[in-house]
């Protein structure tokens, strides 16, 4: 597995593929401004804050310009040189773990839309691998990209849909911050800054349960849908991508069909013996 990991890097690196060393959260700090164990809490603030400044109240849009020039952001930017300091013994508890790297991704998304100037959307290069694979953070003294958050951390080192291996190899000290088991629920809380990603949201750690049923079931509810006549179930292309992560395709009926209301659609699932699934193309414009 190791020498696949390496064979997919290696193939990567040569059409210029992210991965590089650059983070976006260098520079100087105090470390005396802070204390360690206030980190993640001073994140899930920063996190509010930006989308006062500039992210619509449901969490769809953020007005990118705005953003850019709020004071809100500056703050951002004298914070993420903090995450240096901390280590997985910060981090003890699952929970803590669950909401830290959840708005880690979000916000990370965020400040590099701003830092690399996307215009259009993330998956503009080489079907978002580049952006994804690029945009980091060093969180205590290691490199974590976004790819490597979603699919390292929050999906317990699980493989990219469109890649090949494991997000980290054997031997890699990144997985000492891996969850312990994949939530399928992460789906719905990572914000990709495209159209058709869920809102973005601030997550915390005595909360995490509640909120991410409660991000479950307004997504599902908005994106699926039914066509009697033709018997189809019509989904994000989430699940098509993640489809392991639910349990396959079964899995994946049984999931919708938990978190949709007690409405015509779960009427209409509930007297299916067999059902077609229709994956609804993924709109990734940016989210402005």
């Amino acid at each position: 597995m190791n020498e696949l990991i390496r064979l997919r890097e290696a193939a990567l690196g040569l059409v210029n593929v992210g991965r590089g060393r650059d983070v976006l959260n260098e520079g100087g700090f105090d470390p005396g401004t802070i204390p360690i164990h206030a980190i993640p809490g001073a994140m899930v603030q920063a996190l509010l804050m930006l989308k006062t400044a500039a992210i619509s109240e449901d969490g769809a849009k953020v007005a990118y310009e705005t953003l850019r020039a709020s004071e809100a952001y500056r703050e951002l930017r004298r914070l993420t040189p903090q995450l240096r300091r901390l280590t997985p013994e910060d981090l003890p508890s699952q929970t803590e773990r669950l909401a830290f790297w959840i708005n880690l991704y979000n916000t990370l998304v965020l400040d590099a839309v701003i830092s690399y100037d996307i215009e259009r959307s993330v998956n503009e290069r080489l079907g978002g691998l580049g952006f994804f694979r690029r945009a980091a953070y060093n969180v205590g003294g290691l490199r974590f990209s976004a790819d490597d958050i979603e699919h390292g951390i929050l999906r317990s080192n699980a493989s990219h849909p469109f890649l090949p291996g494991q997000q980290f190899a054997q031997g890699d000290p990144r997985l000492a911050w891996i969850m312990e088991r994949r939530d399928p629920r992460i789906h719905f809380a990572l914000n990709c800054a495209s159209r058709s990603c869920p809102p973005i949201a601030a997550y915390r750690a005595d909360q995490i349960d509640a909120q991410l049923e409660l991000a479950v079931r307004n997504f599902v509810d908005a994106e699926t849908s039914v066509d009697p006549a033709e018997e189809t179930l019509q989904l994000s292309s989430i699940f098509n991508w993640f489809r392991d992560d639910f349990g396959g395709l079964d899995g994946v009926v049984a999931f919708v069909r938990r978190y949709l209301p007690n409405d015509e659609r779960r009427a209409w699932l509930e007297t299916r013996q067999e059902i077609d699934l229709v994956f609804t193309p993924y709109n990734w414009e940016l989210n402005r």
